[in-house]
């Protein structure tokens, strides 16, 4: 789904600039349209993003439309940069976690992911795996054991992820899903050892 762009400036009746923002009139800023979070980021829906571009673009929408700007303003503009806040915020953690993403983006596509907690490996061998990391991570009582546990995660991670973007540029969305569910449990292991990291003495 694109962004709508309204017709015509609630304020002032004028016209709304490119990126559906502000009245090119009057400035009024404009209430939050729909549109999904690539949209909102200007960005055609896919997995490979550019997260430096996204963040730009993040720091370049959040310096126009911040609460603090609109102190002096008509209470419904107020209100309007308020929700552009949130939605900007909430974009961008979606679209700059790989995981956040993949699970994003298979939605957009007819491909939704299960609630959480409902997701199951039906891979014996990603399954013995996931298990064989878990004991090293028990295994590890210092926090250089675990780094090196944790270091061969990453590694792991960065291959899933990017079996991933291939698996969404020819657009295989059984793949993709298989995939994502893979790199949700390395993310999941890698929160885990860095809690256990921090737990233990140098």
């Amino acid at each position: 789904m694109t962004a709508m762009k309204p017709p015509a400036c609630w304020s002032c009746g004028g016209t709304v600039d490119a990126d559906g923002l502000f009245c090119a009139s009057c400035g009024a800023l404009q209430p939050p349209v729909l549109g999904d979070f690539f949209a909102r980021f200007g960005l055609t829906p896919g997995f490979a993003v550019d997260v430096a571009a996204l963040e730009r673009r993040y720091f370049e929408l959040q310096r126009r439309m911040h609460p603090d700007r609109f102190a002096a303003r008509l209470p419904k503009e107020r209100e309007y940069s308020l929700q552009h806040a949130a939605n900007v915020n909430e974009a961008l953690q979606t679209l700059r976690s790989p995981v956040r993403r993949a699970e994003y983006l298979l939605a957009l596509l007819g491909k939704a992911m299960r609630s959480s907690g409902e997701e199951t490996v039906d891979d014996e061998e990603v399954l013995v795996h996931a298990l064989e990391m878990r004991e090293e991570l028990a295994d590890a009582m210092t926090r250089a054991a675990v780094e090196a546990v944790a270091a061969t995660a990453r590694a792991e991670a960065d291959q899933v992820t990017a079996e991933l973007a291939a698996a969404f540029a020819r657009n295989d969305l059984t793949a993709a899903g298989r995939l994502t569910l893979r790199l949700k449990y390395l993310d999941k292991f890698l929160d885990d050892a860095r809690e256990r990291r921090g737990r233990l003495a140098a």
